[in-house]
C-alpha cells in the first residue's frame, strides 16, 4: 500500500508557519536560539536583496534604463 505523500509547502511558507508557533512552549535558551537562527535569516536575505540590487544596477548601466 502507498503512503500518503506530505503536503508540499509553499516557497516562503516556513517563516509564515513560524510565526503562529506557541512560543510558549519554548524555553529562554530555545527563544535566544530561535532568535540567532531568525537574524541569520534576515541578513541572509538582506545579502539576497543587495546581490539583487546590484545585478539590475550593473544591467541598468550596461544596457541604459528605458525609458518609460
Amino acid at each position: 500500500m502507498d503512503e500518503p505523500a506530505e503536503a508540499r509547502v509553499g516557497r516562503g511558507q516556513r517563516p509564515a508557519e513560524a510565526m503562529r508557533e506557541d512560543l510558549e512552549l519554548f524555553g529562554v535558551v530555545e527563544l535566544e536560539e530561535r532568535i540567532d537562527a531568525l537574524q541569520a535569516e534576515i541578513d541572509r536575505t538582506r545579502a539576497q536583496i543587495k546581490k539583487k540590487q546590484s545585478g539590475r544596477a550593473a544591467a541598468e548601466a550596461l544596457f541604459g534604463r528605458s525609458a518609460d
